[in-house]
């Protein structure tokens, strides 16, 4: 049974970084289709509906499995049945509802986002043709929970690889397509990109579809072996989720806000110092499109690692085992720790190449990303202390610290703005993430007794063996400045990866040597370093 979970959580976790993957590197092609101005629009859509969507369907699949694996131990499969029925008419309908209310208010939320008049229309266009998606993916989301509620991880997996395989693929011939081939507008081609979200979630259906239809005669099995001695209402049940869910809601929309704070306030702080529409919407692309999605890249694989830990803390927390809690919880910081830090300093280091690899050559856009990338840390710090939080049975304070957080980058957004443009930006997200943050380790000090004397030691440590890899990877990249130019695309790919390279093999050595990478990651690093001292057998030719 053990062996089951353990490989249904690595096929899950495998198809969410697959899926994540592929949400990230299509911004390098579309970028090239659309541009600038195609990106700015798209940025424009996506804050409000990533809202949408959170509210509507983050924690669900988490939550659903959670309340249906815990009625089929019980051997109670009706229960999850029944919530598995009416749960999808609910979904279908909150679904429905959230489009018609984006739909209707598209135009409203196009003028709170944009100060350019001439845009408002082409703003409007594209939330519309993207709020569509909004009637499929609740429904799929309640799917997909209801398969790992059965240990079946597989489904959701395949799921989501394929939903952005087909968002992805229409969104960029899609685009293409309009522009190149029938000579539309750019609101045509952002249009059908956003379109794409929709037909990518109908793909991720079908998928779920035709594992129902392969397992149904199985989950019909299990009914004739329902014990039937709980009878729980529809209203018990929801509350039931709602409690798993909120928590997993509020994490998954942090994020979000953040940025709809940007993209209320940027554009308007721009002009009153001076800069023209046009550039203001510019640089608010730069900031909540092309770099934050380069930043997003090591906070996604840090946190899904860091993640695997928590139940393990879940754990030991019901059970009073103190020991073996403050154990994970160092496990869990020092794992994030050595995994972002070095991570986003490099990228930070490497803001010019990477963002003429990912983009185009741009100074503004190096400078952004420079700023921007060690705010990645602060990041993924979040998403794993409030899943401790969650652990430790006190997710209400995750309330308590994004409203804290909100408050501080909406109170500080426009006055940084106004002296620093970008970087104010930058640097208002990081104070309110920082805040929220320092909440949550107090709380988790509080409610869980655990001490971070261990961990700050062990901090100083990562920071020095990163500001080694920073200090001895910035030489190299010096020396190859001198006959390589970071404004060529081609040329840059060599710098990111000889710099990329170098940084790492200088920062695994460290940690190796050390004994740091051995204590945090144990059998599976000897796994992977005995793979590389063995050595090949030579193939024998027999006469």
């Amino acid at each position: 049974m053990q062996s089951k979970l353990l490989r249904g959580t690595f096929i899950l976790t495998v198809g969410t970084i697959l899926s994540k993957i592929l949400g990230l590197i299509y911004v390098i092609p579309f970028f090239q289709i659309v541009g600038l101005k195609g990106t700015t629009l798209y940025q424009y859509s996506y804050v409000p509906y990533t809202i949408f969507i959170s509210i509507a369907t983050a924690g669900v699949p988490l939550a659903v499995s959670k309340f249906i694996s815990k009625y089929n131990a019980l051997e109670e499969y009706a229960v999850g049945r029944k919530l598995f029925k009416s749960g999808a008419l609910i979904m279908l309908l909150t679904g429905f509802l959230a489009f018609l209310v984006m739909y209707l208010a598209a135009p409203v939320l196009a003028e709170i986002s944009t100060t350019n008049k001439a845009d408002l229309k082409g703003v409007t266009t594209v939330m519309r043709a993207l709020s569509f998606a909004l009637i499929v993916v609740p429904f799929m989301s309640l799917n997909r929970g209801y398969f790992q509620g059965h240990q079946s991880m597989g489904p959701s997996a395949l799921s989501q690889v394929v939903e952005q395989i087909v968002r992805v693929l229409f969104m960029l011939i899609g685009a293409w397509a309009v522009l190149k081939l029938f000579k539309g507008s750019i609101v045509s081609a952002v249009s059908v990109a956003t379109f794409a979200a929709l037909i990518g979630a109908i793909g991720g259906l079908l998928v779920l579809f035709w594992y129902w239809y392969k397992r149904k005669a199985y989950l019909d099995e299990l009914l004739l072996h329902d014990k039937g001695t709980i009878d729980i209402s529809l209203v018990e049940i929801y509350k039931e989720i709602f409690i798993y869910a909120f928590p997993f809601v509020l994490v998954g929309i942090a994020n979000p806000l953040f940025q709809a704070i940007d993209q209320i306030t940027f554009e308007r702080a721009m002009v009153a110092i001076g800069k023209t529409k046009e550039m203001a919407s510019d640089y608010f692309s730069i900031l909540n499109f092309e770099s934050q999605k380069i930043v997003i890249i090591p906070v996604s694989l840090a946190t899904a690692f860091s993640l695997t830990l928590v139940p393990s803390i879940t754990k030991a927390f019901v059970v009073d085992d103190m020991k073996n809690m403050n154990h994970q919880l160092n496990q869990t910081f020092q794992v994030l720790l050595f995994l972002t830090l070095p991570a986003s300093i490099g990228l930070s280091l490497l803001a010019e190449p990477v963002y003429t690899l990912f983009y185009t050559h741009d100074p503004v856009g190096t400078e952004a990303l420079k700023v921007y990338s060690p705010v990645a840390v602060l990041f993924s710090l979040y998403s794993v202390t409030a899943a401790i939080l969650q652990g430790i049975n006190e997710q209400r304070f995750t309330v308590l610290s994004l409203l804290v957080g909100l408050f501080i980058k909406l109170s500080l957004n426009i006055p940084l703005i106004k002296s620093m443009q970008i970087s104010g930006a930058v640097l208002a997200t990081a104070l309110g993430y920082a805040a929220a943050i320092m909440i949550n380790l107090i709380v988790i000090k509080m409610f869980s007794r655990y001490h971070y004397r261990f961990v700050w030691r062990r901090s100083l440590l990562i920071v020095i063996f990163t500001a080694i890899m920073w200090f001895c990877t910035g030489i190299v990249y010096k020396l190859l400045h001198l006959f390589l130019s970071p404004a060529s695309k081609s040329q840059s790919v060599i710098i990111v990866l000889i710099c990329g390279l170098t940084g790492a093999a200088i920062y695994f050595y460290l940690g190796l040597k050390s004994g740091l990478a051995h204590r945090l990651f144990g059998d599976r690093l000897d796994r992977f370093t005995s793979k590389l001292k063995k050595p090949k057998r030579r193939k024998t030719v027999e006469n």
